[in-house]
């Protein structure tokens, strides 16, 4: 579940590069390919042991071609089996044009701000936003209680630093990136003037009054970001180029999950497309897992590897216990396993990473491609679409072994959500009941369903 950031307790992890390889389904063909999730790579001044896997059970994600995503055709077939109500909420989009190398350059700045002194990293919280924009670390708990030390985030809104006074140097056209110039040309003959103006309550300039008011009501997302420029001059860069690229790429997504959501239910397209494009609200986390020393390590049960019951799985050694998202989309990439110097290593632990719970309750664990950005449901996707595509529960459970002391996890998700002021409603016709996320009220703002998220979340856990 995120907070206002697009975090909680727990804000959705991701699935690690395991050294295995599970079945990837490609749109292309009908055929079941392999793949290594982990693109390993040698190992400088040595090698590192990893666990033999052991059994446990692992579900292929869909993986769309980009080139696919950027023809126009429809993919209704490949959405409703992913996302639909017999998919596992999630899939993952491969040859997106220049994400393999900017995942790369991103991930490594999570290890070596984390690094930094304490001092100066204490430079970039900001208390005021409930540590939701900059570094936080320690300021959230985990399920027993504890604060959780274990991890590190950073937190920046990718397409803009100030959503309240838009820069010359911000994106306000999310479903667009320099990267991507045959999907700038395929959205060349439609009405972009349309979809710009569609955010402009949002992120237009308001009085000072109209602002301190903002600010004071939603500081998680009217907070501006900040960047440890002197410190690490490749952050921000690295970080909004990777953020952006991934936002345009979900724009893009949700075109189809809209063309299929009218295919069924009969609404006008664009219904659901629309919340995304006209959103100058997508919250980043870049996230380190600390390397645990071998001592903290041993306390876990089992052994790497081993595959113990779910529910033992998410009660006792996991990152972050079972969730759902409460925006539309959520974006991720695979993690990347640093040693103490910040070289790549393999993952110590095949059955660490990223679990959902599928339709029929059972908990599978999904790997992420190195090479694909994954993206998964949530609750306010659940809401527009009228129930039809669903959020994804899903838990990340921690490594385990001797082979994982001293290696750091760094990952990036970035939660893609509505404009706090957009309307949460169903689809015209729809019974609200169907809907089924018990703190949703017909007609209500995503600020307002966002706020009783967090409060009904942090009342069950006080």
């Amino acid at each position: 579940m995120q907070t206002a950031a697009g975090k909680g307790a727990c804000a959705p992890k991701i699935a690690p590069r395991v050294p295995v390889c599970p079945l990837v389904r490609t749109s292309r063909n009908s055929t079941s390919a392999r793949g290594f999730i982990d693109g390993r790579q040698p190992i400088a001044g040595g090698s590192v042991a990893v666990a033999k896997p052991q059994s446990f059970q692992e579900r292929s994600l869909v993986v769309l071609d980009y080139n696919d995503l950027a023809s126009g055709n429809h993919l209704h077939a490949q959405i409703e089996e992913a996302l639909g109500p017999n998919g596992l909420g999630a899939l993952a989009v491969r040859n997106v044009p220049g994400y393999v190398a900017r995942r790369r350059l991103l991930l490594p700045q999570a290890h070596a701000f984390a690094n930094l002194p304490e001092d100066v990293r204490r430079r970039y919280e900001d208390q005021e936003s409930h540590y939701s924009v900059g570094w936080s670390h320690g300021k959230e708990s985990l399920s027993s209680g504890q604060p959780d030390t274990y991890k590190g985030s950073y937190y920046a809104n990718p397409l803009v630093d100030d959503p309240l006074r838009p820069g010359p140097t911000d994106s306000l056209r999310p479903w667009q990136h320099s990267a991507l110039a045959s999907l700038e040309e395929t959205l060349s003959s439609v009405d972009d003037s349309g979809r710009a103006g569609a955010g402009a309550s949002s992120s237009g300039r308001c009085s000072a009054e109209e602002e301190a008011e903002l600010r004071r009501r939603h500081p998680g997302y009217y907070r501006p970001n900040l960047w440890p420029r002197q410190e690490l001059p490749v952050f921000e860069v690295a970080l909004k180029d990777l953020g952006r690229l991934i936002v345009a790429v979900g724009c893009l997504l949700m075109d189809h999950c809209d063309s299929y959501v009218s295919s069924r239910l009969g609404v006008q397209e664009g219904q659901l497309s629309g919340v995304l494009r006209r959103s100058y609200n997508p919250k980043a986390r870049l996230l380190h897992y600390f390397a645990m020393p071998g001592p903290q390590l041993s306390l876990l049960a089992g052994t790497a590897g081993a595959q113990q019951p779910p529910q033992q799985q998410e009660n006792e050694d996991s990152w972050c216990g079972l969730h759902t998202d409460h925006g539309s989309l959520t974006g991720l990439t695979s993690a990347m396993y640093l040693d103490a110097s910040g070289h790549e290593v393999p993952n110590p632990d095949p059955a660490a990473g990223l679990y959902i719970r599928d339709r029929s309750g059972h908990m599978v664990r999904a790997g992420i491609p190195a090479d694909c950005i994954a993206f998964q449901v949530g609750e306010a996707l659940q809401i527009h679409s009228g129930g039809l595509l669903q959020a994804t529960p899903h838990f990340v459970r921690s490594a385990r072994g001797v082979a994982a002391a001293g290696v750091s996890r760094n990952t990036f998700a970035v939660f893609m959500q509505p404009n706090v002021d957009e309307r949460m409603d169903c689809p015209p016709g729809m019974d609200p009941k169907s809907v089924k996320i018990g703190q949703w009220q017909p007609g209500c703002t995503f600020g307002k369903f966002a706020e009783d998220t967090f409060a009904l979340y942090y009342h069950k856990n006080q």
